[in-house]
């Protein structure tokens, strides 16, 4: 044991000792004010070579590190300059530049409770420091709005959430999950393009960031890339197996792409029960994929069209406009189905909306026919006057014009009372105008083309439906009412 002990003494007295001799210290200081030169014109990356070449000749030296640090700091390499500062005062816990960039690179990082710490370390040293009295005020305004954003997050108020993230970021620029933050609320409020761009330049530092992996798949599942979407999802589930989100999410976005794909298919094979079915189901996924969702619901309306359900397919095309009022399909179907039902003044504003957004002549075309409906629903509707189809041949013309011509005469009438009679004779006048219009295949043709009557002079306030009864009923005394009782009539001809 004794022989022992004597061989550690010798081993430990032949250990070579680091002897910083004056020619050493003057060469560091050399070095270090090299640094200092470089620094002040900015270029920052020779400063650091400079700065580690005095660390490497003396480094015990606490300024040599504080040095490199604030270097380190404006190449915005704030974790190595966190090593430093770090390094710095602990051979020199009265330094109180470094605790200063200790705080300043904990703050830039998003850790305020770390930099509140070595701030008030730096008051301590001196209670005076007006830049630590500064930076400890913004270390805890970062806290707060950290406090506030959590608290907003769970309400959905991604807005403020934004707000939050971007003023924190100004005192931590550097920080990863407040970016990571406030890319994920931007996907929530549909700015995809801003998201991307945050999670991006985050993987470009950084390609194993499992966050930033999420919300790039999280911004292609809102934007309904969904298959996309789905590779970002397990690539940050391989990096961080226990992702909460990602693996929701990726459960979403395979189950909705699987209930939308059975329901295309049920569509194309004319199962349109079935297709109504799976679009319901597929609805009921995820209400936050707002233009999946808005897909969907104008899937669901072309079924309800087929269905000819027309209110229930306008409902969901209207669902399909409020989630994505840039989605031309849905204002194309749902104005179809104001065609059908004759709601031809929102087919108009449809039409006029898709021709507003995509100016092709098909567009155009559609809103000129829409627009000719209106016209036309407008008018006088002549066939439901004479109770006839609007293919109806000359006799059933002249049929129905017998019959509702002697329906609404106004002899037959002469003893009912003055609003009776009233009514009556404005309907024995439309009936009169209607058959004028009907039976001249001229006029016939320009009322069906929605054109003006009045144009060619065919002013219809001007003809006298008595006029036309008598023509054609054969003239003056060639027919009459007469009375077979109480209330009951009968015609003859003269």
């Amino acid at each position: 044991m004794a022989a022992a002990a004597e061989c550690d003494v010798v081993m430990a007295a032949t250990e070579p000792e680091l002897l910083e001799d004056e020619g050493t210290k003057r060469e560091a200081e050399s070095f270090k004010e090299q640094g200092n030169a470089y620094y002040a014109k900015k270029d920052y990356n020779e400063a650091y070579n400079y700065y580690t070449k005095a660390i490497d000749m003396c480094p015990k030296n606490a300024s040599y590190y504080g040095n490199r640090a604030a270097t380190l700091m404006m190449l915005g390499r704030f974790r190595e300059a966190l090593g430093d500062a770090q390094q710095s005062v602990r051979l020199d816990d009265s330094f109180v530049r470094g605790h200063l960039r200790e705080g300043k690179c904990h703050l830039s990082l998003g850790n305020a409770m770390a930099a509140c710490r070595s701030f008030q370390r730096a008051l301590e040293l001196d209670h005076k420091n007006a830049q630590a009295q500064q930076e400890f005020k913004n270390a805890n305004a970062v806290m707060e709005y950290e406090k506030i954003a959590e608290t907003d997050f769970e309400k959905r108020d991604f807005r403020k959430v934004v707000f939050c993230m971007d003023r924190a970021l100004e005192f931590a620029p550097a920080c990863h999950r407040f970016k990571i933050l406030k890319a994920e609320c931007l996907a929530m409020l549909g700015r995809y393009p801003e998201a991307q761009s945050v999670a991006s330049d985050i993987l470009r530092m950084d390609s194993t960031n499992a966050d930033a992996l999420y919300v790039r798949g999280l911004c292609l599942y809102y934007e309904d890339c969904i298959e996309k979407a789905v590779q970002f999802f397990v690539q940050a589930l391989r990096m961080a197996p226990d992702h909460e989100k990602a693996c929701v999410a990726c459960r979403n976005a395979k189950a909705l792409k699987a209930k939308k794909e059975d329901g295309n298919k049920a569509f194309k094979e004319g199962n349109y029960k079935l297709a109504y079915e799976l679009y319901t189901e597929a609805l009921g996924i995820d209400p936050n994929n707002i233009k999946t969702n808005a897909k969907l619901y104008c899937n669901r309306g072309t079924v309800n069209s087929k269905l000819r359900k027309l209110d229930d397919a306008i409902e969901d095309c209207t669902h399909a406009v409020k989630l994505d009022d840039t989605y031309i399909k849905a204002y194309l179907r749902r104005a179809q189905c104001y065609m059908d039902t004759e709601q031809y003044e929102e087919a108009v504003r449809d039409y006029e909306k898709v021709y507003q957004t995509e100016k092709t002549k098909e567009h155009k075309q559609l809103l000129k026919n829409a627009q000719l409906e209106l016209k036309k629903s407008k008018r006088k509707d002549y066939y439901k006057i004479l109770g006839v189809d609007r293919n109806a041949s000359e006799d059933e013309i002249k049929k129905a014009y017998r019959k509702r011509a002697l329906m609404h005469h106004p002899d037959r009438h002469s003893g009912a009372s003055a609003e009776v009679q009233k009514e009556e004779e404005k309907k024995f006048k439309e009936v009169g105008e209607a058959f004028t219009i009907l039976s001249d295949p001229k006029k016939k043709t320009r009322y069906d083309s929605g054109q003006d009557l009045d144009e060619e002079g065919m002013n219809m306030g001007d003809f006298d439906a008595n006029n036309i009864f008598k023509a054609f009923f054969g003239g003056p005394g060639g027919f009459s009412f007469e009375a077979s009782g109480p209330g009951n009539f009968f015609f003859q001809f003269g």
